[in-house]
């Protein structure tokens, strides 16, 4: 009997260890997971799968991020502060509506104004914005604040590389913030190369310890470069030679990137700021980073940070506002459509309104598990007057949705669960009817040119494809 129980020991301590990890999974995905769905998916895997089920539930179902940076967010963004002094706040209530709706539902997501007196210039690709980029840097006089999710040392690379550390050796205070993944997890020759500069630079979210490593999961996916607190860059563009049309790379990427002044680039710094805090513990203050900015247009824009460390999803209340708000033309332009299932009722509900909803996506992506998965998705986008159009390559990264001719954002997002959920991006809402129609003139070109995707089309593919396309879409929340 004692060789029974000693025999029978490690099997008894075993199921012991399952039954307390399996209830602490379920304890822990019923007390956080606001989606039904993905509680019950968590617990019956942490149950169903010993070990490995809350292992990881660990590793991709907890989100630890909780920044310091977001005390310095809303000590900045209080009213009449001196990231936003009062002259240069725009009164939503001023908007027609259901622009007007559109402005109060992002104010209180983004707890951020909507400030007047910007201007924006449009840049196509790199062969515009990195000269204008470049040139920035090189005009800098007090400081240069610079994130990007991809910053590649090849020759594009080394070119920023090059301005940046020049503008150190004169003085100007200057900070680069690498994602931690996108930027070479294992190896970054950008940051080794930027730091034997003298430059400043850190990787945000980026540990070599196992117990850490849930945090590739969580990327810092901004683009932004600030030069004097006065002159900043968003959009789609990362650094690399990709981008660059002029030295016929292999995979060519085409993108939009826009160039900024007036106040909405203070809410750029802002972002940067938080960043930069939360990675370095650095707090970046003084006239240096926070210069007074007067107006330089006439464009309403509102600067709009999300990440997973916001308790609402920022970025789906201001996709569902504006889809919401839309009464007769939609256009959305995304390397990446995976939207979660209330944003994907909500367009389903626009066009079931009457509303023309164009969305446009490359024939093929840098991912071909997300083309994958995307062509599933497409299938249950089904109403009319919503149409899928497949863009032919090269692959088309551009990020721009507009709303009737006068609404338009912009900025590093993808209409993805990964955009919404699990990265930090950074949005530019513009309330301007010049730059929408700019915009939809860019957007009906690539329109002309893509294909028209039918619900026959999902029908008649061969049971292996729908197949493979539905059991990648199972991946939705990470791809």
């Amino acid at each position: 009997m004692g060789n029974y129980w000693l025999s029978t020991a490690p099997l008894a301590a075993f199921l012991v260890g399952h039954v307390f990890l399996a209830v602490l999974v379920s304890c822990h995905a019923v007390l956080h997971k606001e989606d039904v769905r993905s509680a019950f998916g968590w617990i019956g895997l942490a149950w169903l799968s010993p070990v490995v089920g809350p292992a990881l539930y660990w590793a991709f179902g907890i989100n630890r991020v909780n920044r310091r940076a977001t005390r310095l967010r809303r000590r900045r963004t209080r009213p009449g502060s001196k990231a936003y002094p009062r002259a240069v706040k725009a009164d939503p209530a001023r908007l027609p509506e259901p622009l007007a709706a559109i402005a109060r539902v992002s104010e209180i997501a983004s707890e951020t104004p909507l400030t007047e007196g910007n201007s924006i210039e449009m840049l196509h690709g790199g062969d515009e914005a990195y000269p204008a980029m470049i040139e920035a840097i090189r005009g800098a006089e007090v400081s240069i604040a610079l994130v990007s999710y991809i910053f590649r040392g090849d020759r594009v690379g080394k070119a920023f590389i090059s301005a940046l550390a020049a503008a150190k050796t004169r003085g100007v205070e200057v900070r680069v913030l690498l994602d931690g993944f996108g930027c070479g997890y294992l190896y970054s020759s950008t940051a080794r190369r930027l730091a034997a500069a003298g430059v400043p630079v850190r990787r945000f979210l980026h540990y070599w310890m196992p117990w850490r490593m849930p945090f590739l999961n969580m990327r810092n996916h901004k683009k932004l470069l600030i030069v004097d607190g006065r002159h900043g860059f968003t959009g789609g563009l990362n650094i690399g030679v990709e981008n660059l049309r002029a030295f016929r790379p292999p995979q060519l990427v085409r993108d939009l990137h826009f160039r900024l002044s007036g106040p909405v680039v203070r809410q750029m710094m802002v972002s940067f700021a938080e960043d930069w805090s939360f990675t370095t513990g650095e707090r970046l203050e003084g006239e240096t980073w926070w210069p007074a900015i007067e107006a330089t247009g006439t464009l309403l824009a509102r600067g709009i940070s999300s990440g997973p460390d916001e308790d609402a999803g920022t970025l789906d209340a201001v996709f569902a506002a504006a889809v919401g708000a839309a009464r007769q033309r939609l256009r959305i332009v995304t390397p990446y459509f995976l939207p979660g299932p209330a944003l994907t009722m909500a367009l389903v509900l626009a066009a079931l309104r009457g509303v023309e909803v164009d969305v446009i996506l490359p024939e093929r992506s840098d991912s071909i598990l997300l083309d994958w998965a995307m062509r599933a998705h497409i299938a249950f986008l089904k109403a009319p007057g919503l149409k899928i159009h497949l863009l032919p390559g090269p692959f088309d990264h551009s990020k721009v949705v507009t709303v009737d001719g006068i609404w338009s954002l912009i900025g590093s997002a993808n209409w993805d669960v990964r955009s919404t959920r699990l990265n930090f991006e950074f949005v530019v809402e513009c309330y301007d009817q010049a730059l929408a129609g700019e915009l939809d003139r860019l957007l009906e070109e690539k329109r002309a040119a893509a294909r028209l995707v039918s619900q026959a089309d999902m029908r008649n593919q061969p049971m292996a494809l729908r197949l493979r396309n539905a059991a990648a879409r199972l991946l939705l929340p990470y791809l």
